[in-house]
């Protein structure tokens, strides 16, 4: 062509014209959005796939409010004295919020990582970190539901709770720790494993720690050896903390915090440098 065209778009008519190492006028403005918003859309976007996932919400919904109404109204199971329902409620809570941030977090992660999802997320400027945040958020946001349902039945069978303001604050700050650690372990399996393996691995934990973390009955029940081993467990630090509070009226030991920090920390920093897009 004959006619030349010049590289730069000419402004409108009437507009001024920008100084030399002025900022361009024009819109949009190339880069990445800040890390806030970043994280807030993934995790907005997570929060709807995990309630419309049916698979899911009968492990994170179903089968504690299952749990809590059978045991509650039948004595398969030895709780020791008092009403049943104060006594499971905790136990039941713990597992509910395991199930949400560890078990369904790892295995809907591990298949999203298996179809190509986190793939293409890994070409976005949001970062691990980033992702792992969102997640845990939405986590966050489900268990709010969680709770709200379990506590609802819970009192319909005669549940009263001998809980204080500071035994609330401090059993709030109690499930964000636990949060934090199951969802970074989740990640770290499901950033590391094959889906299948992640599938597998998740349900073998999730009845390994019903039956070993305190869940159902304190671990105080089980032999010394083995309560040690249990006592190290976060599903345990959770239940025994939701114990104390809900239950006892009493605040956390130190102890269930330090194990929940630890698992936190630990796994947070793991997945962090190991999970894998693809």
């Amino acid at each position: 062509m004959s006619e030349h065209i010049s590289s730069t778009a000419a402004p409108a008519p009437g507009a001024a014209r920008p100084a030399d190492g002025a900022a361009s006028p024009f819109a949009p403005a190339p880069g990445a959005a800040p890390m806030w918003r970043m994280v807030a859309a993934q995790a907005g976007m997570e929060l709807r796939v995990m309630l419309r996932h049916g698979e899911q919400f009968l492990l994170t919904m179903v089968i504690p409010v299952l749990l809590l109404v059978g045991f509650s109204l039948t004595s398969v199971l030895d709780v020791g004295e008092g009403p049943r329902v104060d006594a499971l409620t905790p136990g039941v809570l713990a597992l509910a919020i395991m199930s949400t941030s560890f078990t369904g977090l790892a295995i809907g992660t591990g298949f999203e990582r298996r179809y190509g999802v986190l793939k293409r997320l890994g070409a976005t400027p949001l970062s691990r970190f980033g992702l792992l945040a969102a997640k845990t958020l939405a986590v966050l946001g489900v268990q709010v539901i969680q709770v709200a349902v379990l506590c609802a039945v819970a009192l319909a069978l005669g549940w009263a709770p001998a809980v204080s303001f500071g035994g609330a604050a401090a059993a709030a700050a109690l499930v964000l720790l636990a949060t934090a650690a199951f969802s970074s372990l989740a990640l770290l399996m499901a950033g590391t494993l094959r889906a299948e393996a992640t599938l597998a691995g998740a349900n073998l934990v999730y009845i390994l720690l019903l039956g070993l973390g305190g869940v159902l009955f304190p671990v105080s029940a089980f032999p010394g050896p083995l309560e040690a081993v249990s006592s190290a467990l976060p599903i345990t630090a959770l239940s025994e903390g939701l114990r104390a509070v809900l239950a006892d009226g009493s605040l956390p030991s130190a102890g269930s915090f330090a194990v929940l920090l630890v698992w936190a920390v630990v796994g947070g920093a793991l997945a962090a440098r190991l999970f894998r897009w693809e």
